[in-house]
């Protein structure tokens, strides 16, 4: 059984990994691609995905398989990974 630690890491690679690809001009992402990028069984990507998705943070079109075909950050998505970055690069003090 997966961790509450374990998914939301896998949550937050996801999101990086498409933010990384927004940022190379390519707004989408084949589900193989992002499974092959972060190296996640394909149980624990649908599980990640899925939570993404209802979030608002990501769009999802799956497979007959309950795996991505393709997934992209939404609007919604960027501006959050956007604050990720701000705060990550803003000294703490």
């Amino acid at each position: 059984m997966t961790t509450l630690r374990e998914r939301k890491t896998y949550r937050k690679a996801v999101l990086r990994s498409l933010y990384e690809a927004v940022e190379r001009n390519r707004p989408e992402v084949s589900g193989a691609t992002l499974r092959d990028e972060i190296r996640l069984p394909d149980e624990d990507l649908f599980a990640a995905c899925t939570y993404l998705a209802d979030e608002g943070l990501i769009t999802v079109e799956w497979t007959s398989h309950r795996t991505p075909a393709t997934v992209s950050l939404t609007h919604e998505g960027i501006r959050f990974m956007e604050e990720e970055e701000e705060a990550d690069a803003s000294p703490e003090g």
